[in-house]
């Protein structure tokens, strides 16, 4: 019986080509000495992971379900997992305090320097293109990595994790479930709204920024980081999605592509307060001990989108593509 589900993305070296053949039922899983040679935040330990993730999620075509609990493939991600989080608190641990931690998210810088600066003042539509093609691994699922954490939350923490999650997924109206606002948005800028469309496209920043999300969110004892994960997405988000939208109405983007970042420009604000006071407040409440993980939840966001919006950066004002294969053009209204 064929499996529906995204396809198989092009392997990227002997780790993901391990993983590739398992899944296809072709070979074997790469070797453990492949996970310790491998680049932490390169493209193929990265695309391994991606793909050990993705069976959670929806899975790939061809791929039988029962590929999710496979023990030796279980293993294998096990290997990579500590090599990527043992990577992630030696390079991104800044701060044990969470009030600490989160002060400088809420403070706006004058001249900000990041990646929505440079799409808001002075970004191409090719540069938005490649941005949402990029994003959209994430998009496509919105709030799906965050909602792993739902089970195993108690009491307050629990009730506004839940009520935030509900608003991402459109409060009940299938029509205003965030990732089908984002699929409306690649389809005003001429993208592919299939999902997993652009995996092979993808840099390994790009993927580093999804497999965290689901590092975090898969693992009980990871809660507080993603909770703190969480809650710097939702600090950054509204003044991130204000310059976004700028950047759609800038570059004549298109109303769809506009009002994805409008609606999450108030959402998210809302959603701020309710993360910082009620999420993380009760989370700290029932277990104060999971501080620091909440701490490095931040941290760790910062750190990997920091590296992303570098990657994009580095290659925008050089005047090449930050993606590993060109863009398709669809037929829409973009010329």
């Amino acid at each position: 019986m064929e499996h529906e589900g995204p396809r198989l993305p092009t392997p990227r070296g002997p780790l993901s080509r391990g993983v590739d053949a398992c899944l296809r039922g072709v070979g074997r899983l790469p070797r453990l000495e492949d996970v310790a040679r491998a680049e932490v935040y390169g493209d193929d330990l990265q695309l391994a992971l991606y793909l050990c993730y993705e069976l959670h999620y929806r899975g790939f075509a061809g791929v039988p379900p029962e590929r999710e609990w496979d023990p030796d493939l279980l293993r294998v991600r096990a290997a990579m997992e500590h090599r990527f989080l043992s990577a992630l608190r030696t390079d991104a641990h800044v701060h044990d305090s969470v009030d600490e931690a989160l002060a400088g998210l809420l403070v706006e810088p004058v001249e900000g320097t990041g990646v929505t600066h440079f799409l808001r003042d002075e970004g191409e539509l090719w540069q938005v293109r490649e941005y949402a093609a990029q994003r959209s691994l994430y998009h496509l699922k919105e709030a799906d990595p965050h909602a792993w954490v739902l089970p195993r939350l108690y009491g307050r923490a629990k009730a506004a994790m839940a009520a935030v999650e509900f608003d991402e997924w459109g409060g009940g109206r299938a029509d205003r479930v965030h990732a089908v606002l984002f699929a409306d948005l690649m389809t005003d800028l001429g993208l592919d709204t299939t999902y997993g469309r652009y995996l092979d496209a993808a840099s390994a920043e790009a993927l580093v920024t999804v497999n965290m999300m689901s590092l975090f969110g898969l693992h009980r004892a990871l809660r507080g980081a993603l909770v703190g994960h969480f809650a710097t997405v939702e600090i950054t988000s509204s003044p991130g999605s204000r310059r976004l939208a700028e950047a759609m109405r800038r570059t004549g983007a298109g109303p769809a592509a506009e009002h994805f970042y409008d609606e999450h420009v108030e959402a998210d604000a809302v959603h701020e307060q309710v993360v910082r006071h009620d999420v993380i407040g009760g989370l700290l409440e029932r277990e104060p001990h999971l501080a620091p993980d909440v701490a490095f939840g931040v941290d760790a966001t910062e750190f990997v989108e920091e590296r992303f919006g570098a990657r994009l950066l580095t290659d925008w004002r050089a005047s090449r593509s930050s993606l590993r294969e060109p863009l398709a053009r669809e037929a829409t209204h973009i010329s």
